[in-house]
């Protein structure tokens, strides 16, 4: 059976200016590869709608996760990236999903991230998150990466570019138990950007000084990437 790309998803790319002449009624998946220049970045916007994600009080990791996401696209499109975030709002992404036979609301969402990543079709997928931690003095960014060498070297990337940022010194590391970096075939990586559970690092994540700062590293990692593969 070939699976049809979702109608809101289709009119958003061709409104971004990213599908040719496709229509969104009627345009098939496998018709992807020959509209889209590369490259094309996937913004993997983490959580959203019930699921909150990680907190401190009430301050949601899935408003934080979007409003950085919101500046990395808007850096990206700036600099002539082709670029598509898979989340624009607060809802679930699992809502979207009305083709797996599951009651997992939770596997509706991770499947129909990779179901998208796949449907752009994304050169490189990129997902943004905000870690905690019970030791409140952790913090600074970390950045997962599948075992592979393009994703590696992305999350390498993004890593040293966060580093600077934070005056921190971690070395990103492979994600083997996340869904994602393991269903996903393009280069992916999550990018925990920061501890919610740090006040420094809080303070940082929820500024709009801060998040524009943290959106910057993360682009400057990204043209690292492309720039040497």
């Amino acid at each position: 059976m070939r699976r049809k790309l979702p109608i809101l998803l289709a009119a958003a790319l061709m409104l971004f200016g990213l599908w040719g002449d496709c229509s969104p009624a009627s345009a098939d998946v496998k018709d992807l590869k020959y509209a889209f220049p590369e490259p094309v970045i996937l913004i993997d916007v983490g959580h959203g709608g019930i699921d909150g994600g990680t907190s401190h009080g009430d301050i949601l990791e899935k408003d934080i996760n979007l409003d950085i996401s919101r500046r990395l696209y808007m850096i990206l499109r700036s600099h002539g990236y082709r670029t598509i975030m898979n989340r624009t709002g607060d809802y679930a992404l699992s809502e979207e999903n009305r083709w797996l036979k599951t009651k997992s609301r939770h596997i509706r969402d991770l499947a129909q991230r990779k179901e998208l990543s796949e449907q752009v079709p994304a050169s490189i997928v990129v997902s943004m998150h905000v870690n905690w931690g019970r030791n409140k003095s952790r913090r600074g960014p970390l950045v997962l990466h599948q075992n592979e060498g393009r994703s590696a070297f992305l999350a390498t990337s993004i890593q040293d570019s966060l580093d600077r940022l934070y005056n921190s010194q971690r070395l990103p590391e492979v994600g083997e138990p996340f869904y994602l970096l393991r269903h996903v075939d393009s280069p992916a990586v999550i990018v925990e950007t920061g501890f919610i559970s740090n006040d420094e690092d809080r303070a940082m994540l929820t500024s709009k000084r801060g998040q524009q700062k943290i959106a910057e590293a993360i682009y400057a990692g990204i043209v690292q990437f492309f720039t040497v593969m």
